[in-house]
C-alpha cells in the first residue's frame, strides 16, 4: 500500500518552529499554576521539549543537499572518466573502421556526450562486449584486454558513484518527510499549550494573552503590530 504523502502543518521554518516551542515552553514553566487547572502537568510541557530538542537535531535540508551534492559531483568526475576510456577504445576503432561503417557503429557511441547517466553505462558496457568480439581484428590498433579492463573498471565505478547518488536523493527525500511529520507532531503539541495559555490570560491579561499567539506567517505579525499602534 503506497504511503501517504505529508503535508507541513505550520507556516513556518523549522528554526522559527523550535523558537516558538522554546518560548512557548518558557511561559507554561512561568505560569505553571494556571496549567494545572486544565490538567496540563510540567511533565507534558517537558516531553514537548524533549521532542522538540530532537526536532532541532534533525539533518536540516541544506545539509542532506551538500550530500546530494558530494555524491553528484563524484557520479559526474566517474562520468567523465567512462567517457575518457570509452573514447580511447573508439580512437583505436577509428583507426581501423570509417565511423560510417557498420562495424564502427555497433559500439554505439555517436552521441556519447549527451547520454545520459543509464545510457552511458549501457554504452560503456556495450563497447567492451563488442570490442572483446572483435579483438583480434582490432590488437594491431592496440585494443586488448587491458584496455577494455580499464574501460569495465570505469563502469564499475560510475555504477557505484550513481547509485549512491541516488541513494542521497532517496536519503534528502526521506529526511524532508521525517522531519515533515515530527515538525507536525510539535507544532500540534504546542498549539495545545498555546490555546490553554490564550484561554488563560484572554479576559485577564492581554500582553500575556498575545504572548501564546502563533503568528503564521511575516504578513500576520505585520498586521499584529499595526493593529496593536492603532490601538
Amino acid at each position: 500500500m503506497k504511503k501517504q504523502h505529508v503535508n507541513r502543518n505550520y507556516n513556518a521554518q523549522d528554526a522559527e518552529l523550535y523558537q516558538w516551542c522554546q518560548e512557548a515552553l518558557r511561559l507554561a514553566y512561568r505560569d505553571q499554576a494556571a496549567f494545572q487547572q486544565y490538567g496540563y502537568s510540567m511533565e507534558r510541557a517537558q516531553k514537548l521539549k524533549i521532542m522538540c530538542d530532537a526536532f532541532q537535531q534533525l539533518p536540516d535540508d541544506d545539509e542532506m543537499v551538500g550530500d546530494q551534492m558530494i555524491a553528484t559531483e563524484k557520479k559526474n568526475t566517474a562520468a567523465d572518466a567512462l567517457r575518457t576510456a570509452i573514447r580511447s577504445v573508439m580512437t583505436r576503432v577509428a583507426m581501423k573502421y570509417h565511423d560510417k561503417t557498420g562495424r564502427y557503429r555497433k559500439f554505439g557511441t555517436s552521441k556519447l556526450g549527451d547520454m545520459s547517466d543509464p545510457q552511458l553505462l549501457f554504452c560503456g558496457r556495450r563497447v567492451v562486449r563488442v570490442a572483446r568480439a572483435q579483438i583480434d581484428f582490432l590488437a594491431d590498433v592496440g585494443i586488448n584486454e587491458q584496455l577494455l579492463q580499464r574501460v569495465s573498471e570505469a563502469c564499475s565505478t560510475f555504477e557505484t558513484a550513481l547509485n549512491i547518488q541516488q541513494d542521497r536523493v532517496h536519503d534528502r527525500d526521506i529526511a524532508v518527510e521525517r522531519r515533515m511529520e515530527q515538525g507536525n507532531k510539535v507544532y500540534s503539541e504546542l498549539v495545545v499549550l498555546c490555546d490553554i495559555g490564550k484561554d488563560i490570560w484572554a479576559t485577564r491579561d492581554r500582553v500575556k494573552y498575545e504572548q501564546y499567539r502563533l503568528y503564521e506567517s511575516n504578513n500576520d505579525q505585520k498586521k499584529q503590530r499595526k493593529t496593536s499602534k492603532s490601538e
